[in-house]
């Protein structure tokens, strides 16, 4: 009995790393249990619903906790199922394609992770984790590396495995897409990740060259999509693909500080993602939609929704003190130590990691003006004198993480990475820079306290009253007038080159998937062809293939 319980004990392992991810993908479990209460209250299936959330947990932790390849994919196959039911959940006529889409995504990449580990176990004899020391200066071994790496980035949601993740965001239960692609699959997938970098393989200098490579095109691609999306839950989607792309080129650095970068962006993204979107939620919940083009002016009747919501958008476009701006920037200061190790691209690393805060920043400014600050559309203003902020067991989880956000950009060195980050890397990252947290925190307070400070002047010392002049009408008055926040970045769609892009990406001429779905769909329209069940074509394919054997006979 001992030596059967030390044997299965010997299939898992506890560490640092592994405690920390397992307690994180807890944390956001109860979060979305409590969430789930209130938003899925009244749905159909609500038992195997929870049912499904718990299995998701005790899967979620078998790959965690795994130190046996064949156990962890087990496990990380069962996760890839519960996805696709849990995603079956959703309302409209798309869901069963987008669950379908995510499963074959998903699993597509399970498969090439068996390859990996058929080559593992070739080349190293072992298939228990910390047994396993490979270079991938070897060409089966970079093979074996390639396969798992694959795995890893589809669960996580980079490019070129992301168009699952928009379209669960857009079609699945909110609480699915904040637990799963927004918090839990980033964990797993970016864990495992830095599972085979750290521990398993040691990366030569063209692999890191290529993961930054994805990493920097996973950022703008993702977030150029982002700016021109009317539909909350499907930008938000492109952000959770973009923010990915931070992680894997922290990663993918191999220097220490941005290596804890990436596992902290890691962290920050589940919590000010999913906070997104319980946000987004509430509003759907409370409005009926998630078009952007439908909705504004709810900062008034939904206040803790939209500071919630406000603090978070604020956190993942890198706006100091908060959590994302301190994750970002550890991870620049990765990018830029490369050059001192050789690398000559570092540059168009750092402007592609930049440009993507950028624009981040400028899509969430769309999206508040848009959902709070702007006016309300005609349907919306009819109810605007209704209080309706959501529920307290929908409020709570976002008040929480939005408070997590703050708490761990002020005390980023002393919390999450002394406490999570650092242990899990086996060692402290020495930081080249320096930023004073407190400092910008009293500058962000009296900005803020100067500027509430002129708005009451503003509003005190009235002096006049006039008729409303030509180009300041009352847009209650001429609802033609209301711009909404979608209107904001049509002159970046329309722009030469970039209109062309953008086409192309409504096409998904850039989805592996869909355009695997046309070619094998003629394909099949070639096989009809060929295969017409009529006896003369098939007795024609018959001695055309016996002459072909023949001849290659006779040569």
């Amino acid at each position: 009995m001992n030596q059967l319980t030390n044997q299965l004990m010997s299939y898992f392992k506890v560490d640092a790393f592994s405690l920390f991810i397992g307690g994180f993908a807890l944390f956001f479990y109860l979060l979305t249990r409590v969430y789930s209460l209130s938003f899925m209250r009244g749905r159909p299936g609500i038992t195997r619903y929870n049912a499904y959330l718990f299995l998701t947990l005790i899967s979620s932790w078998g790959a965690i906790f795994a130190n046996h390849l064949i156990v962890f994919l087990v496990f990380w196959g069962f996760l890839g199922l519960l996805l696709y039911l849990l995603i079956s959940f959703g309302q409209n006529e798309r869901v069963p394609a987008t669950a379908q889409k995510a499963m074959i995504i998903i699993g597509g990449s399970d498969a090439l992770m068996i390859l990996g580990l058929a080559l593992i176990y070739h080349l190293s004899g072992s298939l228990n984790i910390n047994e396993i020391h490979l270079g991938t200066d070897n060409k089966l071994a970079l093979l074996a590396f390639i396969c798992l790496a694959c795995g890893a980035l589809a669960k996580a949601g980079s490019m070129p495995f992301h168009s699952w993740i928009p379209d669960t965001a857009q079609d699945a239960p909110i609480p699915v897409t904040a637990y799963l692609p927004a918090s839990l699959d980033k964990l797993l997938g970016i864990y495992f990740l830095a599972r085979l970098t750290l521990t398993v393989f040691k990366l030569t200098p063209g692999l890191q060259t290529v993961l930054m490579m994805v990493g920097s095109i996973t950022i703008v691609a993702a977030v150029m999509m982002a700016l021109i999306q009317h539909d909350l839950k499907r930008l938000l989607g492109y952000h959770a693909v973009s923010q990915v792309g931070y992680m894997v080129l922290g990663i993918g650095t191999g220097i220490p500080v941005g290596i804890a970068g990436g596992l902290f962006h890691m962290l920050n993204h589940a919590i000010y993602k999913s906070c997104l979107f319980f946000c987004a939620g509430a509003v759907e919940k409370e409005t009926g939609t998630t078009n952007l083009d439908k909705l504004g002016g709810l900062a008034k009747t939904m206040p803790i929704t939209f500071i919630s919501f406000l603090v978070a958008a604020l956190a993942i476009s890198g706006v100091p003190p908060l959590n994302g701006f301190a994750s970002k920037w550890m991870i620049f200061q990765g990018v830029i130590e490369t050059a001192h190790r050789g690398g000559h691209l570092w540059v168009l690393w750092l402007l592609a990691a930049m440009i993507g805060s950028a624009f981040t920043l400028a899509s969430f400014m769309k999206v508040v003006h848009a959902v709070f600050l702007g006016q309300a559309s005609q349907e919306e203003e009819r109810r605007v004198g209704i209080k309706r902020e959501t529920k307290p067991l929908m409020w709570i989880p976002m008040v929480v993480l939005a408070f997590l956000c703050l708490l761990f950009g002020l005390f980023a060195k002393a919390i999450p990475l002394d406490k999570f980050i650092f242990p899990s890397m086996g060692y402290e990252a020495a930081f080249p820079g320096v930023w004073n947290s407190s400092i910008a925190t009293l500058l962000l307070v009296g900005a803020v306290f100067i500027g509430f400070l002129i708005f009451l002047m503003g509003t005190i010392m009235k002096t006049r009253r006039t008729e409303a002049f030509v180009g300041g009408e009352r847009l209650q008055d001429h609802p033609e007038m209301r711009v909404s926040g979608t209107d904001f970045y049509h002159t970046i769609q329309d722009m030469r080159g970039l209109k062309g892009i953008y086409n192309l990406a409504e096409k998904k001429q850039f989805d592996p998937y869909e355009v695997g779905i046309r070619e094998v769909s003629r394909l099949t329209n070639v096989m009809k062809i060929l295969h017409n069940g009529i006896l003369p074509t098939y007795l024609a394919w018959v001695l055309l293939g016996a002459a072909i054997l023949m001849l290659v006979l006779m040569v």
